[in-house]
């Protein structure tokens, strides 16, 4: 089953469902974890579903909106490896891909 890895703010390592379709925040919160607050609801307008994505599947990604990018440039934790876990939509290819959630802003 292909899986995604979520490490929390606390450093504990979960492993998820990859669920094609399904958005990284998405699987974050149904998952119950509370550390991912989407308080939009993924409507990429309010950065609580930051995440830190694994260099190696970066490059994987589609690239960042201006919205998300304008989004991200609030945050005092913002990485080269920063996304929004709303703008990431799940597929096969990304089994594997760890993400930490970002510390809280």
């Amino acid at each position: 089953m292909a899986e995604i890895f979520v490490i929390t703010r606390e450093g504990e390592r979960i492993s998820l469902p990859l669920e094609p379709g399904k958005s990284v925040m998405e699987t974050i919160r149904d998952a119950g974890i509370d550390e991912m607050l989407a308080l939009c609801g993924g409507c990429c307008s309010c950065a609580t579903c930051h995440v830190h994505v694994d260099a190696g599947f970066s490059s994987m990604l589609p690239s960042m909106s201006e919205d998300e990018d304008d989004l991200l440039d609030s945050s005092e934790s913002r990485t080269e490896f920063s996304r929004l876990g709303c703008q990431i939509e799940l597929r096969e290819e990304l089994d594997g891909m760890t993400v930490n959630i970002a510390p809280e802003d």
